[in-house]
Order: C-alpha cells, then structure tokens, then sequence
C-alpha cells in the first residue's frame, strides 16, 4: 500500500446506513445480507426496522443501529428516550442520537448533558451523539463534543448527512477534544476509498456511509494491474 491507500480492514468500521423514508423489506435483507457477507460494524436504520434487522442478524457479528431524534434533534427528552428505550427492546445495540441543536447554540449546557445521560444510563449500549457539524461553529462543535463524552457518549458523530457531509478538518477538531477518549463516527458523503481512508487518518473510528459495498469493492481493487 501507499502513504495515500494505508493497509487498513475498513470493513468492521463501516456502518451500512439505509436511513430511506421508502426503505423496503426487501432493501433491509439486502443490507443485512451485505452486511453479514463483508462482516460491516453495523446495519443503521430508521426506528421503524430495527425488529427486522434484530431477527435478520441474530447471531452474527454486525451491530444493529438506529437513530434518536432524527434528524434534527428536537423533539422532548422524553420522547426521545422513550424511542431510544423501544428501539433497544427491539434489538436495537447502538443508538445515533441526534443532539439538540437549539440548546448547544443556546448553550443550554445542563438540558443538554441530562438528555444524553439519562439515555446512557437508561439503555446501557453504544451511544453515538450528532452534532451536525455543518450547521455548528468549530467552539459550538466542541462544545457538543465535551458534553456528550462528559455524559457518558461512546462516540461522537459528525453529522446526520441531511447539511452536508462529514470532512477531515471535522474529525481533527473533534479529534482534539475526544483524543482517544472514546471514538468518531463521521458519516455523510462517504462515497470514496480515498474519502474514507482520508477520515480514518484523520481519527474517525467509524463511518457512517450508504455506499458500504462500494468502498470495499473500491478497497478490493487498489494495487490491481489494470486490465
């Protein structure tokens, strides 16, 4: 391998998102099938398909996800444990919860670290906190970064992908505060193996990406003589 291409297994890093309003059976047995078959860290879907996923990888190594409060973080605390409590019922083992974006630029610290704590405590699984990076200043995005891991986060993640996708310069910023404390997902906008390895380098312990497949087919082609 290259500097540029470095000798990483990305495949456990990737979560293979499906977060599609229209997603169908059969499209969520086609990511779990992927999923099992590249031996991915996670299948992320909408709340609504977390049973399914739960009962299609049973027994395997790929994670089941889901997102809290999505996509823009504002509804109640209450509701959003509630959601985050049905979906671990469910199956659910890593939960994507979606800061609420109104308080951080308010900094309504308290409100803030309460909600993520209480979900914490309450679920006992992975918890991976969105700060939406592009709609935050670099001080707003460490401060959502030093208040989820202060509450008991397990990774913060850049974005939902809904304002744009995650960057380098994201990951190193949030790299400063989290250090090697707890992990990065970045996620949004991943459609490259040199995007992905980018992110990596960067700091990113997780990716959160719809184009899975590709990148390992992407991964599976470097070094290769050209035909």
């Amino acid at each position: 391998m290259t500097a540029d291409y470095p000798d990483i297994d990305i495949a456990p890093l990737i979560d293979h998102a499906l977060l599609n309003s229209i997603a169908t059976t059969e499209q969520i047995e086609q990511w779990c099938s992927e999923a099992d078959k590249f031996q991915f860290g996670a299948v992320c879907v909408y709340p609504i398909h977390v049973k399914q996923v739960a009962e299609l990888l049973h027994r395997k190594k790929t994670q089941v996800c889901t997102v809290i409060g999505f996509p823009s973080g504002s509804t109640t605390s209450k509701v959003k444990l509630y959601e985050a409590q049905e979906a671990v019922e469910n199956g659910a083992t890593e939960l994507d919860v979606v800061i609420n974006l109104g308080w951080l630029k308010a900094r309504r610290t308290s409100e803030i670290h309460r909600e993520i704590s209480e979900i914490c405590q309450e679920t006992g699984q992975t918890i991976k906190v969105i700060l939406e990076t592009n709609l935050l200043t670099d001080a707003e995005t460490m401060l959502g970064a030093e208040i989820s891991m202060d509450a008991g986060a397990n990774l913060i993640k850049t974005c939902t992908g809904w304002y744009g996708g995650a960057t380098v310069a994201d990951v190193k910023l949030l790299k400063t505060i989290v250090k090697d404390s707890i992990g990065i997902k970045a996620s949004g906008g991943i459609r490259t193996i040199q995007q992905a390895f980018d992110l990596i380098l960067a700091g990113a312990t997780r990716l959160g990406t719809s184009s899975g497949v590709d990148l390992i087919r992407q991964r599976e082609t470097l070094g290769k003589e050209p035909e």
